[in-house]
């Protein structure tokens, strides 16, 4: 019987300790030991708070929600981009109990009155418009709010910025909402604050799955601060740090990759804009001289052609973290040439698991830092298991399952899902399944190979069919991916598996090159033949389409926290491969 170190089985280190405070208890304890120094600095309002202003600003907004009625457990929503008016309602409704629950702000009117029902928001913060998105739509449609009509739950909208009159008479301004805190006194914010636990909900996020519909996952104050502050003690993070943050604050990796891991750690939040820009991010870094920087692969690839195209003087970041997607080496190779970085961090996660579980280390060789996503953080245990809920040996594939201080309560309202994700093994620990495909290697690297749901299987076809060709195979699209990465004429490739009467699944590869014009491509000879250089025949993509094509989408299917929509490209495929054929 093979020993728990030969085994899939990981646990994390036992320090630093796990921090037992609220997130009001959190902010008000910071306001102290860093009180003149910066926490929140938005660029593109202007406006910057030091700990103690920010401390300040959140508990006269908690007056203002408690004159509204709002209470522990109560449901605040908002639909806003990154400012930091985002963050002090976040915090004002944390320091009495409110859950917060972060909407997607690319979420359509009906989306979003989906999610206000499916909640049970009392209060909405939003804005008339979000970057260059109008919100109007939303307002409309929700101007029937708290009539039985539309959103029965709701009972205020406040509008965080506004370029029109409100709608109604229960939709303020924000500073028309700020005043009605003058009703509250301390001591009885001061009596609500108290009451608070950090074991509390502090926060739903509603999962931003590529598929199906959305699930709200509950974080607790427990959860979201500990992920925060491993986060940023693996990263090295001090009261001498600025990190700039374009990721959304309603997805995980602004709130706490962001936010939480700076806040915790006494540095420096930089929102350089509303929604994401590229040149409004370099901008920032420059003039607030960060040291960290955080993106998506995409969000570097876009900042990195930036800088070839304008001058925002020297940037020099010593790290940051990279997430969603794994970066290739050629993206490695730019990114330290022209931003330095050479402490980046790699982190994975899911939201259900607050969400980061594993992370590399700023001292990690850059080869881990290419090929895995780390070891696993502090308190947080990780096993994988086959598809008989077996322990896999080291180097053995098969799906992640996380345990410890991080895992979700659940998903609001709904317990049949929470049971399916969420489930004890024989000595009553409880796990979340990921639903990655992962390996772990001797000294406890982990290794994405793909999500599980993606593996293409080729040769899962009728048995007079296999007879002829008996070569079933899983195929990982993450390897293939990598390794178009890797040609010097393609950014970034995405590949999915397309129906084929054959063998069932073959795979196909959506691509996106470099800023060239289509003369530059190579031949689907010469890609194909890169592929099957590195890889098994059987792995090389079947069908090729090149971004902005007659057919093809200009650009890569996002969700709104840059996660890719594999799922279009799939329908996508398909059909350009029928109307292929019937031509």
């Amino acid at each position: 019987m093979a020993t728990l170190q030969e085994l899939s089985f990981v646990q994390g280190p036992s320090e630093p300790a796990l921090l037992e405070l609220s997130l009001g208890q959190l902010l008000q304890a910071q306001s102290v030991k860093h009180s003149r120094s910066d926490a929140i600095v938005c660029s593109w309002t202007g406006i910057r708070y030091t700990y103690d202003q920010l401390y300040k600003r959140s508990r006269q907004l908690a007056k203002a929600l408690l004159a509204l009625g709002i209470r522990r457990g109560d449901r605040v929503g908002i639909l806003s981009g990154n400012c930091e008016r985002y963050v002090e309602v976040f915090f004002a409704a944390s320091l009495i109990g409110g859950i917060v629950v972060v909407l997607n702000n690319t979420y359509t009117p009906k989306e979003c009155v989906g999610a206000l029902e499916h909640s049970g928001c009392r209060i909405l913060f939003t804005s008339s418009k979000i970057g260059k998105k109008s919100m109007l739509p939303h307002l409309e449609l929700l101007n029937g709010f708290g009539n039985g009509t539309v959103v029965s739950c709701l009972k205020n909208i406040v509008l965080i910025r506004a370029t029109e009159q409100p709608l109604s008479e229960s939709t303020m301004l924000y500073d028309e909402f700020l005043s009605q805190g003058s009703r509250i006194t301390n001591a009885d914010l001061d009596t609500k604050c108290d009451s608070v636990h950090f074991q509390d909900v502090a926060n739903l996020q509603y999962t931003s799955g590529t598929t199906g519909e959305p699930k709200a996952a509950m974080l607790t104050h427990y959860n979201i601060i500990n992920n925060g502050h491993f986060i940023g003690h693996r990263m090295n993070l001090t009261e001498q740090d600025s990190i700039c943050c374009p990721p959304p604050l309603f997805h995980c990796f602004g709130l706490v990759l962001g936010l939480l891991a700076c806040l915790t750690n006494g540095a420096t939040l930089v929102l350089p804009s509303e929604t994401f820009d590229a040149a409004a991010v370099l901008e920032a870094v420059a003039k607030e001289n960060c040291t960290g920087l955080h993106g998506v692969p995409t969000m570097f690839i876009a900042e990195l052609d930036h800088m070839q195209q304008q001058d925002f003087g020297k940037i020099n970041l010593r790290t940051g973290i990279a997430a969603g997607s794994p970066v290739s080496p050629s993206l490695m190779a730019r990114l330290q040439q022209i931003f330095g970085l050479p402490d980046l961090t790699i982190t994975y996660g899911m939201t259900e698991t607050s969400p980061a579980s594993f992370m590399t280390s700023v001292d990690d060789a850059l080869q881990e830092k290419l090929s895995t996503v780390g070891r696993i953080l502090p308190h947080t245990t990780a096993k994988v298991i086959n598809d008989k809920d077996e322990i896999v040996p080291r180097g053995v594939p098969g799906e992640l399952c996380v345990s410890g201080y991080n895992l979700q309560v659940g998903y609001f309202n709904d317990p049949q899902m929470t049971n399916e994700a969420m489930v004890r093994d024989k000595d009553g620990r409880l796990w979340m399944r990921t639903g990655d495909e992962v390996t772990l290697d001797e000294r406890g690297y982990c290794r994405i190979t793909g999500r599980i749901k993606d593996i293409i299987i080729r040769g899962n076809v009728p048995e007079e069919v296999w007879r002829l060709d008996p070569c079933g195979e899983n195929i990982y699209p993450l390897e293939i991916e990598e390794r178009l990465a890797q040609h010097p004429n393609i950014s970034q490739a995405a590949v999915v598996g397309l129906h084929d009467r054959k063998y069932g699944e073959v795979p196909a590869a959506f691509l996106e090159g470099p800023k060239l014009n289509s003369s530059s491509r190579p031949t689907p000879d010469e890609l194909q033949n890169w592929v099957k250089e590195a890889l098994g025949r059987h792995k090389v993509p079947v069908y090729l389409f090149w971004l902005g094509d007659e057919g093809v989408c200009q650009s890569f299917p996002v969700t709104g926290s840059g996660k890719l929509k594999k799922n279009e490209l799939r329908e996508l495929g398909n059909a350009l491969v029928i109307a292929e054929t019937s031509s």
